[in-house]
């Protein structure tokens, strides 16, 4: 199993910006998928999921009404749209999956929101 996270960068506080999240070795289309977020000094917070076919969503309550999460079958990935970013958004972004009995995660990708 292998998870690629992109997307991420420096954007300023109002930005919007799309985070990828590529995946292989497992059956994506039937897999449901997560985004979490680790800043500096806390520790990693779920951000959001996808069902496995995309029907169904839910955010944690920071993120709400700001950002998206969906999905292309076709191109195995999962992604976050985020918008009107505040600086406490900043955070490296991971995407994750329970495949098995286990946990999987990309490398994540970094966000930082800044004038």
């Amino acid at each position: 199993v292998q998870l690629v996270e992109s997307g991420g960068g420096l954007v300023q506080p109002g930005g919007s910006l799309r985070l990828s999240c590529t995946g292989s070795g497992f059956t994506f289309y039937s897999s449901g998928m997560r985004w979490y977020r680790q800043a500096p000094g806390k520790e990693r917070e779920w951000v959001g999921f996808i069902n496995n076919y995309g029907g169904s969503t839910n955010y944690a309550a920071p993120v709400k009404g700001r950002f998206t999460i969906s999905r292309d079958a076709v191109k195995n990935t999962v992604y976050l749209q985020m918008s009107s970013l505040k600086p406490e958004d900043t955070a490296v972004y991971y995407c994750n999956v329970y495949y098995r009995d286990r946990d999987y995660w990309g490398q994540g990708t970094q966000v930082t929101v800044s004038p």
